[in-house]
């Protein structure tokens, strides 16, 4: 059973930065991705990164996160700069262990593996 534990999350003031980590249990994943979630609002994609490299980021994201994953034996990270406010969220690592041409990675209904999330708080 796949599993994967983040870490990294905390409280931080507006313009600073936090790198999350997702370790993993196995290695080949079809992509791995960032998820967040406020309360009341639906989880929705941050970044995303395929097998292939690829990287997919949120508009709102952009030029502020970087996801990465070095080799398949190295956890998923997201590095965080200059956060918002609005950037206060659970935030979620996802794994989808089934093969499957490139999709849209930052919809998580292609994800099937979740971790438990790490909580990022952002004061003004």
């Amino acid at each position: 059973q796949v599993q994967l534990v983040e870490s990294g999350g905390g409280s931080v003031q507006a313009g600073g930065s936090l790198r999350l980590s997702c370790a993993a249990s196995q290695y080949a994943y079809t992509a791995m991705g960032w998820f967040r979630q406020a309360p009341g609002k639906e989880r929705e994609g941050v970044a995303a990164i395929g097998s292939d490299g690829s990287r997919n980021y949120a508009d709102s994201v952009k030029g502020r996160f970087i996801i990465s994953r070095d080799n398949p034996e190295n956890p998923l990270y997201l590095q965080m700069n200059s956060l918002r406010p609005e950037d206060t969220a659970m935030y979620y690592c996802a794994a989808r262990t089934t093969w499957a041409r490139r999709r849209d990675w930052l919809s998580r209904f292609e994800y099937n593996a979740w971790g438990q999330g790490t909580q990022v708080t952002v004061s003004s």
